[in-house]
């Protein structure tokens, strides 16, 4: 559990070295059911900021915890991409996506963190 507590903190340091704005923790272990421990949600203002994001995150968590993701999608176009490390799902959106998505409504009752963006 405390490698899992670790993981988010390191990504979220990986999302605000790249600017990442809008952050959100979702702590979803005492959902019954769910997918993973933790979601993050986060948005970059364009795709090339959400490449830039997700590249920071990817690095950061195998240079800071030795984790790598089993799967990242949504690549190519980059408006939405998913990173699946088990126990932590990150979500790095471009603004119109996430509205759309609007993702944090389906976890409303979990436990959810917003970080503060950096200046």
């Amino acid at each position: 559990m405390e490698e899992s507590k670790k993981l988010v903190d390191t990504i979220v340091k990986g999302i605000q070295e790249k600017k990442g704005q809008n952050i959100t923790v979702i702590d979803l272990q005492k959902i019954e059911g769910a997918i993973a421990r933790y979601f993050i949600i986060c948005q970059g203002n364009t795709p090339t900021q959400v490449e830039a994001i997700t590249d920071s995150v990817e690095e950061m968590a195998r240079v800071g915890t030795g984790e790598k993701p089993v799967h990242i999608v949504g690549q190519e176009l980059a408006q939405w991409v998913a990173m699946d490390y088990t126990d932590v799902i990150v979500h790095i959106f471009v603004p119109d996506m996430r509205n759309y998505y609007n993702i944090e409504n389906l976890w409303q009752d979990a436990l959810m963190t917003e970080i503060p963006n950096q200046e």
